[in-house]
């Protein structure tokens, strides 16, 4: 099940949109003071699948010089699997028949079957976009899939720290049921007829710029996407999220010096984690 948490956690940051109105610096890593923080804090920008999740030298200091781990869940919680497979599944009964036509259906019970070797009958009360969650490694050209989180929870445990969250897996799930259901069906329908086509050649840009660690040009491709869930209901899954964060970022650094893992489309953008927290009177810098 965390593996599934990877995927989720993958699916939104691949397709969130951003916009952004100044330019920000090349780097995945930023440091956070002023304000009255006592010592600074640092903000990273994760992509949660990857065949190569090797952390740098500026990275692993920043671990060394902080004493928390924070990412967007807590990936360390005994009970996530259990929450997470009580959110998965739609409410009042629905399932894919319900949201498609009958003709729409078949494509996409052909797509399922091709793609999960499942028929959509098993799997079709299962809420959209985490359908499409499953089909996401196909996107990597790996026989092994890594995840920058799993190598920051490496380094955390070694150092016998906490990992946090800063959301519940709860909130988290709860995004999903505030996108309808049809506009997700139609996501997964649209993956279906062009056979992930799209959904590739994103990627491979996508890594390409994260490579380059070039968040503004990540923004800019990610205004490119043609998912609903993503242009319809950008509020829901990324902007009040941010929003959100804040305060529990503040306390967080508050308390003690962390480490903030998140998906790098959270940081650029009016309404992303960097400007809000400058916004806040926060000196935030980036790491090169």
């Amino acid at each position: 099940m965390r593996h599934f948490t990877f995927l989720l956690l993958f699916a939104i940051s691949l397709f969130s949109t951003t916009s952004t109105a100044q330019t920000l610096e090349k780097s995945l890593l930023w440091e956070i003071s002023g304000n009255g923080l006592e010592q600074p804090s640092y903000l990273y920008g994760t992509i949660h699948m990857t065949c190569d999740a090797s952390l740098d030298a500026n990275i692993k200091k920043a671990l060394d010089d902080t004493s928390l781990l924070v990412l967007e869940v807590d990936m360390d919680d005994p009970s996530m699997a259990m929450k997470m497979a009580n959110d998965i599944y739609m409410k009042d009964g629905k399932t894919l028949k319900d949201l498609v036509s009958a003709e729409d259906y078949t494509i996409l019970s052909d797509f399922l079957k091709t793609q999960t070797g499942m028929p959509a009958e098993m799997i079709g009360n299962i809420k959209p976009f985490f359908i499409t969650a499953m089909m996401y490694p196909k996107l990597l050209d790996c026989a092994a899939v890594q995840s920058f989180e799993n190598e920051l929870m490496k380094i955390a445990h070694e150092q016998e720290e906490e990992v946090l969250g800063l959301e519940t897996v709860e909130e988290q799930m709860a995004v999903f049921d505030q996108i309808p259901y049809k506009d997700q069906a139609q996501d997964l329908l649209r993956s279906a007829k062009d056979n992930m086509s799209f959904d590739k050649a994103a990627f491979q840009k996508m890594m390409a710029l994260y490579v380059e660690k070039d968040i503004e040009g990540l923004a800019k491709l990610m205004e490119e996407d043609v998912n609903l869930t993503n242009t319809k209901h950008k509020d829901v899954i990324l902007d009040n999220r941010n929003k959100n964060w804040i305060a529990k970022i503040e306390d967080f650094a508050k308390q003690q010096p962390t480490f903030f893992g998140v998906g790098a489309g959270h940081l650029p953008g009016e309404n992303g984690v960097i400007k809000l927290l400058q916004k806040k009177g926060y000196t935030v810098k980036p790491i090169m």
